[in-house]
């Protein structure tokens, strides 16, 4: 999708109606002109986990697939419906690296764009700072995760991070060291 109100090529046809008269009304509303249908585009919640361990080295995973494979990435992943964001980051820190969360803080957000399957995403990814049961027992989920790297806060170089989002909230972390959930 090159242009921001070009509608991209999976998305041509109404979920309603199925006519092909979709188009965008604003940056987040698609119209259907046929039967009067509205989507909204909304932005989705997504979470990053920031797990240190007795060493001060951050929790790294790098990405097993698309998008960006092959990336350093956080812990983390996408909302599910009717979940709330601590929900979130504790199912997904077992889901990817197989630990139990037993503590989070809040550090900040940053939007992104996610692009997938040849559409492109509004997120607001969410920063935690997690304390976890027994990192030692830290597994990689093979779908999702390629390997685990622990790295020292300043030997990180934040352009590794295949979403910027991500290396903006460990920057934000390594600003505020120290604050354990």
């Amino acid at each position: 999708m090159d242009h921001e109100n070009e509608l991209p090529q999976v998305m041509r046809y109404c979920l309603k109606c199925g006519a092909a008269a979709l188009r965008f009304i604003g940056p987040k509303l698609v119209h259907c002109e046929a039967c009067g249908f509205d989507l909204y585009l909304n932005t989705a919640a997504a979470v990053a986990a920031l797990i240190t361990d007795d060493r001060e080295r951050l929790l790294v995973v790098v990405r097993a697939k698309e998008p960006r494979e092959g990336t350093w990435d956080l812990p983390g992943g996408f909302a599910d419906p009717g979940e709330s964001a601590e929900e979130c980051v504790r199912r997904e820190v077992r889901e990817e690296v197989g630990l139990e969360v037993t503590a989070t803080r809040y550090l900040c957000s940053y939007p992104n764009t996610y692009e997938y399957g040849g559409m492109r995403y509004a997120t607001m990814d969410l920063g935690f700072v997690c304390a976890v049961e027994d990192l030692t027992t830290a597994q990689i989920a093979r779908d999702e995760v390629s390997q685990l790297l622990f790295v020292r806060l300043e030997e990180i170089d934040t352009t590794r991070f295949g979403f910027a989002s991500v290396g903006r909230i460990v920057d934000r972390f390594r600003t505020e060291k120290g604050n354990k959930p």
